[in-house]
Protein backbone atom coordinates (compact mmCIF):
# COMPACT_ATOMS: atom_id res chain seq x y z
CA UNK A 1 0.00 0.00 0.00
CA UNK A 2 1.13 3.68 -0.96
CA UNK A 3 1.97 6.23 1.80
CA UNK A 4 -0.86 8.02 -0.21
CA UNK A 5 -3.36 5.66 0.38
CA UNK A 6 -2.64 5.03 3.75
CA UNK A 7 -3.20 8.73 4.68
CA UNK A 8 -6.69 8.34 2.87
CA UNK A 9 -7.69 5.61 4.93
CA UNK A 10 -5.83 7.28 7.98
CA UNK A 11 -8.69 10.66 6.96
CA UNK A 12 -11.48 8.04 6.41
CA UNK A 13 -10.70 6.55 9.85
CA UNK A 14 -10.76 10.18 11.60
CA UNK A 15 -13.96 11.06 9.86
CA UNK A 16 -15.90 7.45 10.99
CA UNK A 17 -14.78 8.24 14.10
CA UNK A 18 -16.82 12.21 14.32
CA UNK A 19 -19.38 10.62 12.36
CA UNK A 20 -20.30 7.75 14.91
CA UNK A 21 -19.66 10.35 18.00
CA UNK A 22 -21.77 12.92 16.46
CA UNK A 23 -24.74 10.08 15.49
CA UNK A 24 -24.36 8.52 19.24
CA UNK A 25 -24.61 12.75 20.58
CA UNK A 26 -21.20 12.52 22.34
CA UNK A 27 -18.97 15.67 21.27
CA UNK A 28 -15.94 14.51 18.99
CA UNK A 29 -12.62 15.79 19.79
CA UNK A 30 -9.78 16.50 17.07
CA UNK A 31 -6.03 16.40 18.68
CA UNK A 32 -2.83 17.30 17.11
CA UNK A 33 0.75 17.79 18.94
CA UNK A 34 1.44 21.58 19.82
CA UNK A 35 3.67 23.15 17.36
CA UNK A 36 6.13 25.23 19.34
CA UNK A 37 10.10 25.19 21.05
CA UNK A 38 7.97 24.70 24.79
CA UNK A 39 7.06 21.26 22.96
CA UNK A 40 10.46 19.84 22.07
CA UNK A 41 13.27 18.40 23.19
CA UNK A 42 16.75 17.82 21.11
CA UNK A 43 19.23 15.49 21.79
CA UNK A 44 22.64 16.40 19.64
CA UNK A 45 22.76 12.58 19.36
CA UNK A 46 20.14 12.56 16.54
CA UNK A 47 20.87 16.17 15.71
CA UNK A 48 16.56 17.11 15.14
CA UNK A 49 13.88 18.85 17.24
CA UNK A 50 11.76 16.20 18.61
CA UNK A 51 8.03 16.58 19.59
CA UNK A 52 7.51 16.12 23.37
CA UNK A 53 3.90 14.76 24.78
CA UNK A 54 1.85 17.97 24.57
CA UNK A 55 -1.18 18.18 22.63
CA UNK A 56 -4.10 20.25 21.92
CA UNK A 57 -7.52 19.42 21.67
CA UNK A 58 -10.22 21.12 20.06
CA UNK A 59 -14.01 19.66 21.00
CA UNK A 60 -16.86 20.55 18.58
CA UNK A 61 -18.80 23.10 20.78
CA UNK A 62 -20.49 26.35 19.34
CA UNK A 63 -17.60 28.27 20.15
CA UNK A 64 -15.54 26.25 17.84
CA UNK A 65 -18.09 24.82 15.29
CA UNK A 66 -16.10 26.56 12.90
CA UNK A 67 -12.42 25.92 13.14
CA UNK A 68 -13.65 22.13 13.29
CA UNK A 69 -15.73 22.64 10.28
CA UNK A 70 -12.60 24.01 8.23
CA UNK A 71 -10.56 21.10 9.64
CA UNK A 72 -13.10 18.22 8.35
CA UNK A 73 -13.14 20.42 5.33
CA UNK A 74 -9.99 20.56 5.02
CA UNK A 75 -9.26 16.36 5.40
CA UNK A 76 -11.70 15.96 2.69
CA UNK A 77 -10.05 18.31 0.18
CA UNK A 78 -6.92 15.91 1.35
CA UNK A 79 -8.51 13.06 0.25
CA UNK A 80 -9.70 14.02 -2.74
CA UNK A 81 -6.54 15.05 -3.94
CA UNK A 82 -4.78 11.72 -2.76
CA UNK A 83 -7.47 9.93 -4.70
CA UNK A 84 -7.64 12.00 -8.01
CA UNK A 85 -3.65 12.08 -8.12
CA UNK A 86 -3.99 15.77 -7.65
CA UNK A 87 -2.17 18.59 -6.36
CA UNK A 88 -3.27 21.74 -4.91
CA UNK A 89 -0.76 24.88 -3.72
CA UNK A 90 -1.45 26.52 -0.20
CA UNK A 91 -3.10 29.55 -2.41
CA UNK A 92 -5.25 27.65 -4.03
CA UNK A 93 -6.31 25.71 -1.04
CA UNK A 94 -7.02 29.10 0.53
CA UNK A 95 -9.30 29.76 -2.65
CA UNK A 96 -11.09 26.22 -2.70
CA UNK A 97 -12.81 27.11 0.50
CA UNK A 98 -14.54 30.58 -0.92
CA UNK A 99 -17.06 27.17 -1.72
CA UNK A 100 -17.28 25.98 1.78
CA UNK A 101 -19.93 28.59 3.00
CA UNK A 102 -19.73 29.76 6.72
CA UNK A 103 -16.56 27.54 7.02
CA UNK A 104 -14.34 29.69 4.35
CA UNK A 105 -11.02 30.98 5.28
CA UNK A 106 -11.35 35.31 5.51
CA UNK A 107 -7.69 35.25 5.14
CA UNK A 108 -4.75 32.94 4.01
CA UNK A 109 -2.94 32.73 7.35
CA UNK A 110 -5.76 31.07 8.97
CA UNK A 111 -6.28 28.14 5.80
CA UNK A 112 -2.26 28.24 6.16
CA UNK A 113 -2.68 27.14 10.14
CA UNK A 114 -5.74 24.45 9.60
CA UNK A 115 -3.44 23.22 6.88
CA UNK A 116 -0.41 22.27 9.40
CA UNK A 117 -2.68 21.25 12.23
CA UNK A 118 -4.29 18.55 10.01
CA UNK A 119 -0.36 18.08 8.83
CA UNK A 120 0.44 17.22 12.69
CA UNK A 121 -2.47 15.51 13.20
CA UNK A 122 -1.73 12.38 10.61
CA UNK A 123 2.28 12.47 11.48
CA UNK A 124 2.62 13.27 7.55
CA UNK A 125 4.40 16.00 5.65
CA UNK A 126 1.68 18.17 3.63
CA UNK A 127 2.88 16.58 0.04
CA UNK A 128 1.56 13.74 0.99
CA UNK A 129 -1.85 15.14 2.08
CA UNK A 130 -1.68 16.50 -1.74
CA UNK A 131 -0.88 20.31 -0.40
CA UNK A 132 2.54 22.02 -2.33
CA UNK A 133 4.09 25.31 -1.06
CA UNK A 134 3.78 28.36 -3.42
CA UNK A 135 7.92 28.64 -3.59
CA UNK A 136 10.15 26.68 -5.38
CA UNK A 137 13.00 24.76 -3.86
CA UNK A 138 16.09 26.04 -4.36
CA UNK A 139 18.92 26.51 -6.91
CA UNK A 140 21.61 23.78 -7.96
CA UNK A 141 24.86 24.60 -10.11
CA UNK A 142 27.90 22.15 -9.94
CA UNK A 143 29.34 18.47 -9.88
CA UNK A 144 25.98 16.77 -9.90
CA UNK A 145 23.59 14.47 -12.13
CA UNK A 146 20.33 14.46 -10.61
CA UNK A 147 18.35 11.59 -12.13
CA UNK A 148 14.70 11.98 -12.80
CA UNK A 149 11.81 10.63 -14.34
CA UNK A 150 9.84 11.63 -17.30
CA UNK A 151 6.13 12.22 -16.00
CA UNK A 152 4.53 10.73 -19.02
CA UNK A 153 6.67 7.92 -20.11
CA UNK A 154 8.18 7.23 -16.58
CA UNK A 155 11.93 6.97 -18.17
CA UNK A 156 14.31 8.54 -16.36
CA UNK A 157 15.88 12.12 -17.25
CA UNK A 158 19.79 12.75 -16.23
CA UNK A 159 20.37 16.38 -15.51
CA UNK A 160 23.55 17.44 -15.44
CA UNK A 161 24.06 20.38 -13.27
CA UNK A 162 27.37 21.35 -14.87
CA UNK A 163 25.81 22.45 -17.97
CA UNK A 164 23.05 24.67 -16.83
CA UNK A 165 24.98 28.06 -18.54
CA UNK A 166 24.55 31.26 -16.68
CA UNK A 167 21.15 29.54 -15.04
CA UNK A 168 20.26 26.75 -12.81
CA UNK A 169 18.74 23.53 -12.11
CA UNK A 170 15.55 24.03 -9.83
CA UNK A 171 14.36 21.67 -7.25
CA UNK A 172 11.22 20.54 -7.62
CA UNK A 173 7.91 20.11 -4.86
CA UNK A 174 8.66 16.21 -4.40
CA UNK A 175 11.95 15.13 -4.19
CA UNK A 176 11.75 11.24 -3.11
CA UNK A 177 12.29 9.83 -6.56
CA UNK A 178 15.10 11.68 -7.37
CA UNK A 179 18.81 9.70 -7.77
CA UNK A 180 22.08 11.37 -7.43
CA UNK A 181 25.70 11.34 -9.27
CA UNK A 182 28.58 12.84 -8.01
CA UNK A 183 31.96 13.25 -7.43
CA UNK A 184 31.95 16.59 -5.45
CA UNK A 185 33.74 17.11 -2.14
CA UNK A 186 31.03 18.76 -0.06
CA UNK A 187 27.96 20.71 -0.73
CA UNK A 188 27.70 24.07 -0.14
CA UNK A 189 24.49 25.89 1.07
CA UNK A 190 24.21 29.76 0.17
CA UNK A 191 21.41 32.10 1.98
CA UNK A 192 21.60 35.11 -0.77
CA UNK A 193 20.97 34.48 -4.36
CA UNK A 194 23.52 37.56 -4.84
CA UNK A 195 26.32 35.50 -3.63
CA UNK A 196 24.95 32.50 -4.90
CA UNK A 197 25.14 34.20 -8.72
CA UNK A 198 28.50 35.00 -8.20
CA UNK A 199 30.00 31.82 -6.86
CA UNK A 200 28.04 30.68 -9.85
CA UNK A 201 29.42 33.09 -11.88
CA UNK A 202 33.49 32.27 -11.76
CA UNK A 203 32.72 28.59 -11.38
CA UNK A 204 33.36 28.45 -7.98
CA UNK A 205 32.10 24.61 -8.01
CA UNK A 206 35.42 24.03 -10.19
CA UNK A 207 37.68 25.30 -8.03
CA UNK A 208 36.55 23.47 -4.86
CA UNK A 209 35.01 20.86 -6.27
CA UNK A 210 31.56 21.05 -5.08
CA UNK A 211 28.09 21.23 -5.47
CA UNK A 212 26.29 24.93 -4.95
CA UNK A 213 22.55 25.34 -3.56
CA UNK A 214 21.03 28.69 -3.60
CA UNK A 215 18.67 28.30 -0.38
CA UNK A 216 17.20 31.67 -1.17
CA UNK A 217 16.45 32.59 2.39
CA UNK A 218 15.18 30.49 5.07
CA UNK A 219 14.93 26.78 2.85
CA UNK A 220 11.93 25.52 1.84
CA UNK A 221 10.86 21.85 3.03
CA UNK A 222 11.79 20.61 -0.42
CA UNK A 223 15.18 22.09 -0.20
CA UNK A 224 15.78 20.87 3.23
CA UNK A 225 15.01 17.48 1.77
CA UNK A 226 17.09 17.48 -1.37
CA UNK A 227 19.93 18.64 1.08
CA UNK A 228 19.37 16.36 3.49
CA UNK A 229 18.72 13.05 0.45
CA UNK A 230 21.94 13.97 -1.26
CA UNK A 231 24.11 14.48 2.02
CA UNK A 232 22.97 11.34 3.41
CA UNK A 233 22.64 8.96 -0.38
CA UNK A 234 26.56 10.33 -1.19
CA UNK A 235 27.38 10.82 2.10
CA UNK A 236 28.46 14.41 1.56
CA UNK A 237 29.49 17.16 4.26
CA UNK A 238 27.09 20.15 4.08
CA UNK A 239 28.62 23.53 4.54
CA UNK A 240 26.19 26.99 5.23
CA UNK A 241 27.04 30.20 4.32
CA UNK A 242 24.50 33.22 5.38
CA UNK A 243 24.83 37.02 6.43
CA UNK A 244 25.84 37.16 9.89
CA UNK A 245 22.89 38.47 11.56
CA UNK A 246 20.55 36.30 13.93
CA UNK A 247 18.08 35.80 11.23
CA UNK A 248 21.45 34.05 9.68
CA UNK A 249 22.32 32.18 12.51
CA UNK A 250 18.70 31.10 14.29
CA UNK A 251 16.27 31.18 11.39
CA UNK A 252 18.32 30.12 8.03
CA UNK A 253 20.71 27.57 9.48
CA UNK A 254 18.84 26.69 12.86
CA UNK A 255 16.02 25.56 10.77
CA UNK A 256 18.23 23.49 7.81
CA UNK A 257 20.29 21.80 10.38
CA UNK A 258 17.56 20.57 13.32
CA UNK A 259 14.12 21.95 12.21
CA UNK A 260 11.63 24.48 13.61
CA UNK A 261 9.01 23.68 16.82
CA UNK A 262 6.11 24.72 14.37
CA UNK A 263 7.55 21.28 12.27
CA UNK A 264 8.64 19.15 14.97
CA UNK A 265 6.65 16.17 13.63
CA UNK A 266 8.36 16.37 10.41
CA UNK A 267 12.07 17.15 12.09
CA UNK A 268 13.70 13.62 11.54
CA UNK A 269 13.40 14.29 7.32
CA UNK A 270 13.48 18.16 6.87
CA UNK A 271 16.92 18.68 8.48
CA UNK A 272 20.51 18.08 8.04
CA UNK A 273 21.80 16.95 11.32
CA UNK A 274 25.97 17.10 9.56
CA UNK A 275 25.42 20.67 8.41
CA UNK A 276 27.94 22.82 9.73
CA UNK A 277 28.04 26.48 9.65
CA UNK A 278 30.57 28.56 7.37
CA UNK A 279 29.04 31.69 7.36
CA UNK A 280 29.79 35.03 8.58
CA UNK A 281 30.04 35.10 12.40
CA UNK A 282 30.58 37.41 14.74
CA UNK A 283 34.25 36.64 15.15
CA UNK A 284 34.31 36.80 11.41
CA UNK A 285 32.97 40.40 11.82
CA UNK A 286 36.37 41.46 14.01
CA UNK A 287 39.01 39.33 12.10
CA UNK A 288 37.87 40.12 8.61
CA UNK A 289 37.38 44.19 9.90
CA UNK A 290 33.71 43.75 8.25
CA UNK A 291 31.52 46.88 7.53
CA UNK A 292 28.55 46.48 9.97
CA UNK A 293 25.02 47.64 10.75
CA UNK A 294 23.60 47.88 14.16
CA UNK A 295 21.64 45.47 15.69
CA UNK A 296 17.74 46.09 15.35
CA UNK A 297 15.88 46.08 18.65
CA UNK A 298 14.01 42.79 17.11
CA UNK A 299 17.49 41.32 16.45
CA UNK A 300 18.90 41.57 19.82
CA UNK A 301 15.75 40.23 21.17
CA UNK A 302 15.88 37.23 18.70
CA UNK A 303 19.24 36.78 19.85
CA UNK A 304 18.20 36.67 23.73
CA UNK A 305 15.63 34.54 23.12
CA UNK A 306 17.53 32.41 21.58
CA UNK A 307 19.87 31.94 24.43
CA UNK A 308 17.33 31.44 27.54
CA UNK A 309 14.77 29.26 25.34
CA UNK A 310 16.12 27.09 22.18
CA UNK A 311 17.53 23.77 22.77
CA UNK A 312 19.89 24.00 19.95
CA UNK A 313 22.01 26.92 21.44
CA UNK A 314 21.53 25.49 24.93
CA UNK A 315 23.14 22.31 23.65
CA UNK A 316 26.39 24.19 22.19
CA UNK A 317 28.63 26.69 24.17
CA UNK A 318 30.35 27.06 20.72
CA UNK A 319 26.76 28.77 19.73
CA UNK A 320 26.26 30.02 23.06
CA UNK A 321 29.78 32.21 22.47
CA UNK A 322 28.69 33.29 19.51
CA UNK A 323 25.66 35.12 20.12
CA UNK A 324 27.25 36.53 23.29
CA UNK A 325 29.67 37.53 21.41
CA UNK A 326 26.92 39.36 18.66
CA UNK A 327 25.48 40.72 21.74
CA UNK A 328 28.50 42.68 23.30
CA UNK A 329 29.59 44.05 19.50
CA UNK A 330 25.41 45.20 19.08
CA UNK A 331 26.34 44.68 14.99
CA UNK A 332 25.44 42.24 12.17
CA UNK A 333 27.35 42.24 8.78
CA UNK A 334 25.79 40.46 5.63
CA UNK A 335 28.15 38.25 2.87
CA UNK A 336 28.34 41.10 0.58
CA UNK A 337 29.92 43.09 3.08
CA UNK A 338 33.37 40.81 2.02
CA UNK A 339 33.60 42.80 -1.08
CA UNK A 340 35.34 45.19 0.46
CA UNK A 341 38.40 43.56 0.16
CA UNK A 342 37.60 42.77 -3.23
CA UNK A 343 34.49 41.15 -5.63
CA UNK A 344 36.06 37.83 -5.29
CA UNK A 345 37.40 38.01 -2.14
CA UNK A 346 35.49 35.63 -0.98
CA UNK A 347 36.31 32.99 -3.42
CA UNK A 348 39.90 34.13 -3.03
CA UNK A 349 40.37 34.05 0.63
CA UNK A 350 37.05 33.78 2.51
CA UNK A 351 35.49 30.54 1.69
CA UNK A 352 39.32 28.52 1.17
CA UNK A 353 40.19 29.82 4.44
CA UNK A 354 37.00 29.20 6.10
CA UNK A 355 36.93 25.15 4.43
CA UNK A 356 40.69 24.50 5.97
CA UNK A 357 39.77 26.01 9.11
CA UNK A 358 37.78 23.57 11.11
CA UNK A 359 37.95 26.05 14.32
CA UNK A 360 36.28 28.65 12.74
CA UNK A 361 33.19 26.44 11.99
CA UNK A 362 29.74 26.60 14.32
CA UNK A 363 28.54 23.34 14.92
Amino acid sequence: MSKKSIVSDKIKELATEIYKKILGKKQPKLSSPIRSLSNVKFDPKKGYFELLRGKKERTLTASTVKTFAQTLKMMGLSKNLIETDDIATKREAYYVSKNWGDARFIEQPESDTVMDDVEAMFGVNREQLGFIPEEKGGDIAGKLIVIDKDPDTGKEIRIDCTKMGTGAYSIPSSVEHLKFETNAKFVLAIETAGMYQRLVKHAYWKQANCILISMGGVPTRACRRFIRRLSDDKKLPVFVFTDGDPYGWLNIYRTLKVGSGNAAHLNEYFCVPKAKFIGITPQDILDYKLPTHPLKEVDIKRVKDGIKNDPFIQSYKEWQKALDLSLKLKKRAEQQALAQHGLNYVITKYLPDKLKSDKTWLP
